[in-house]
Order: C-alpha cells, then sequence, then structure tokens
C-alpha cells in the first residue's frame, strides 16, 4: 500500500492528466451537464436551479466570458483546531475536489473557470470574536495553497479569493451599513437546533455575552443584518453571470451543492483534512470537530513543497 504522501502525490499528478473530451455541437448543454453532474453534486437539483445554470452558461458563451462559479465561506479557521488559523489539509482538499469539478469544463470550453472564493473577512471580527491577524493568516495560507496547485489546473481555470470587505467603500463605510441593517433587524424569538449548534460552535464567547441569556438570539440577529447588506452589495446574488456553489443547498435553491470532497460535506473551514484508508489506497475526507473527537487517527509525515504549519503531516484515520 503507498504511503500518504505517495496517495497525495500521485492525486495531484492526476489534476494535471487530460480527459479527452470533445467539444460537443451544443456546448452550452454539455457545460450544463458537467457542472450539474451527479457525480460532484450531493444533494437534488430542482428545475430554479437548473435553468439559473442554463441562463448563466448561455449569458456566459454569448459573451465569450469563463463560467463564473462563486463559492461562500468565512475567511477563519476554527479556533477550537490546533490548525488555527491557517489552512490545512481541508482546504487542500477541497481545492482539489473543485479542481476536478470543472476541470471537463476547461477541456471542452476556452475561456474556461472563473472559480472565485467570497469570503467574509470583517464580520468574522464583529460577531466571532476573531482577531484581525488571524483572518489575515487565514487568507494568506489559503492564497498560498492556491498558488501552489496552479501548477496541476488547467492553465484556463482561475482561482480568486475576494472578501466581502472589498465591496465597500471602507470599514467605516460597512461598520455604518451594518449598524443601519441591525437597528431595522428584529431578533428572532426561536432558533432550530441547527442554528443553535452552528453559533455555538463558531463563538468565541466573552464574558459579556456569558452572562447574557439572548446572546445566541443577538448572534443570529447580528448574521441576518450582515446578509442583508451583503447582498445589497450586489457582487454575487441575482446575477446572470454568476453561479452559486456551495457545500450544502442555500436557502435561495439557486446554488449548486457541491460537498467538500467525494466523501465529505463538512465546511473546510471548520474541519481538518484526513485520509481514510480505502484497499490499498486512501480516501480524502474532512472531519467536523465532533468527527474529529471520535475518530482515532495517526499522524504521518509528508513533504509535498507547501508552505505553513499544517502541511508538514496529515491525518490517517486507523
Amino acid at each position: 500500500m503507498m504511503n500518504a504522501e505517495q496517495y497525495i502525490k500521485d492525486e495531484l499528478r492526476k489534476l494535471k492528466e487530460p480527459l479527452g473530451l470533445e467539444k460537443a455541437d451544443d456546448v452550452e448543454a454539455q457545460i450544463v451537464q458537467l457542472l450539474l453532474s451527479k457525480k460532484f453534486r450531493k444533494y437534488s437539483a430542482n428545475e430554479a436551479l437548473i435553468q439559473h445554470v442554463k441562463d448563466s452558461v448561455h449569458y456566459c458563451v454569448s459573451h465569450n466570458q469563463p463560467i463564473n462559479l462563486t463559492f461562500l465561506h468565512g475567511a477563519y479557521k476554527l479556533w477550537r483546531l490546533d490548525e488555527a488559523p491557517e489552512v490545512d489539509f481541508a482546504e487542500l482538499f477541497s481545492l482539489m475536489y473543485y479542481t476536478k469539478y470543472v476541470k471537463p469544463i476547461c477541456e471542452i470550453y476556452e475561456p474556461g473557470v472563473w472559480f472565485d472564493f467570497f469570503v467574509d473577512n470583517w464580520i468574522v471580527e464583529i460577531m466571532d470574536h476573531y482577531a484581525p491577524e488571524e483572518i489575515e493568516a487565514y487568507i494568506r495560507s489559503y492564497q498560498a495553497t492556491i498558488d501552489f496547485l496552479k501548477e496541476y489546473q488547467p492553465a484556463n481555470l482561475r482561482m480568486t479569493i475576494t472578501t466581502v470587505g472589498s465591496a465597500f467603500e471602507s470599514r467605516a463605510d460597512f461598520d455604518a451599513r451594518l449598524a443601519e441593517s441591525l437597528a431595522a433587524t428584529p431578533m428572532p424569538t426561536t432558533l432550530d437546533e441547527k442554528d443553535v449548534a452552528t453559533i455555538e460552535l463558531n463563538m468565541r464567547l466573552t464574558e459579556e455575552q456569558m452572562n447574557d441569556p439572548l446572546w445566541r438570539e443577538k448572534s443570529a440577529q447580528l448574521e441576518s443584518a450582515y446578509l442583508a447588506i451583503k447582498g445589497g452589495t450586489g457582487y454575487h446574488k441575482g446575477r446572470e453571470d454568476k453561479i452559486l456553489v456551495f457545500t450544502q443547498p442555500l436557502p435561495s435553491g439557486t446554488t449548486i451543492p457541491l460537498g467538500t470532497t467525494k466523501s465529505s460535506i463538512v465546511k473546510f473551514w471548520v474541519g481538518v483534512g484526513a485520509l481514510k484508508p480505502d484497499g490499498d489506497s486512501y480516501k480524502m475526507v474532512i472531519l467536523s470537530p465532533k468527527q474529529l473527537a471520535e475518530t482515532e487517527c495517526v499522524f504521518e509525515d509528508v513533504d509535498l513543497g507547501l508552505p505553513g504549519k499544517n502541511f508538514k503531516k496529515v491525518r490517517v484515520i486507523k
């Protein structure tokens, strides 16, 4: 059986291999089929999603533009993890997975794909109490991982990180709009179990919050206010030229739910990457904090040439 380093290097090498796909007469239909492929999609696709993908592909192809996929996530590594504040194999494995997803499109469509990560930065400071330097460390290490993968990706695939903060004139503008939105947003009277679990997982509680029985509701209120001004930027919502992708379906119903690896749907920024033995090979998986606590792993040394404190060894599930 190959070791962990050999396996990851072999998977990186495979990313570079051409698929031998031929461009169909109806290239738009071919791209739509690839975007909605059940090989990558983790949940069913409703009619609204299918139509949105068709419309967006038509727009991009008719304008000779790259197919624009926009992924929404937080610019942080969960503070509860030893890997924080930098990225780890969870980010690498998911980036490799998304590369495999768009690789066929890049092969048949010359303008290629623009895979844009639209990341929450300033709100994470306010809502979950991450330090600015922690957010900067995450973005810096994430960019280094994207840069590392370029060698193995199609030349017409562009992966970028765009901060939500960059869609505002300044930090003062962002803070003012958030305050205005918060004043107009009612505090929820009830929260479902999923919302409570997410809030409690991410939040670094302050002493003031520990003494406030409504801190969860206030956090949900702040998030709703933030989502309103984030959507108001016009960067990602209601755009004919953009297709949203995420780990799971989003409330809009027009997001392609990809998961994070072939075997995982855990969000990479709140989990850690690991290899699960699979016969003579492995599967790339992402473990949530709960799964990590319940899973016995050993570390194997690796040297991939990736910078950062979290790429010198990888977890292997026993």
